[in-house]
C-alpha cells in the first residue's frame, strides 16, 4: 500500500557521515511504522533502526546507537536515517522498509514489514 524509495548512499571514509532518505507514496504514510534495515555482501539482511507513525518511538540496533538517528517527516512522507562516524562494518545496501501493523517494541523482525524499497548503496573507506 506503500512505495518507498531510497536515495543518499555513497562514498565515505570511516568517521564521516551520510544522511539517507526514504520517499514514500501513499496516502496512509503517516500511518505507517517505518524502519531501516541493510545487507552487506553475502550476510543476511540486517535490522538499523525503527520508528512509530508519530515519531514518538524509536528503536535501534546496539551496533548503531549513538551514532545513527532515525527521523521522519510526515508531510513530507520521507523517513530519514542520519548516519554518523560511520564504520566499514556499516557498508551494506540500506532499505527502507514500512508496516501498518501498530507498534510493538522491539520492532526489529523484517517478516512484519510488508513493504520495501529497493535499497541504496552505503560504502565507507579506511
Amino acid at each position: 500500500q506503500v512505495q518507498l524509495v531510497e536515495s543518499g548512499g555513497g562514498l565515505v571514509q570511516a568517521g564521516g557521515s551520510l544522511r539517507l532518505s526514504c520517499a514514500a507514496s501513499g496516502r496512509t504514510f503517516s500511518r505507517y511504522n517505518m524502519g531501516w534495515f541493510r545487507q552487506a555482501p553475502g550476510k543476511e539482511r540486517e535490522f538499523v533502526a525503527a520508528i512509530s507513525w508519530s515519531g514518538r518511538l524509536t528503536d535501534y540496533a546496539d551496533s548503531v546507537k549513538g551514532r545513527f538517528t532515525i527521523s521522519r517527516d510526515n508531510a513530507k512522507t520521507t523517513v530519514y536515517l542520519q548516519m554518523n562516524s560511520l564504520k566499514p562494518e556499516d557498508a551494506a545496501v540500506y532499505f527502507c522498509a514500512a508496516t501498518s501493523s501498530i507498534w510493538v517494541s522491539p520492532l526489529r523482525d523484517p517478516n512484519d514489514f510488508g513493504s520495501w524499497g529497493q535499497g541504496t548503496q552505503v560504502t565507507v573507506s579506511s
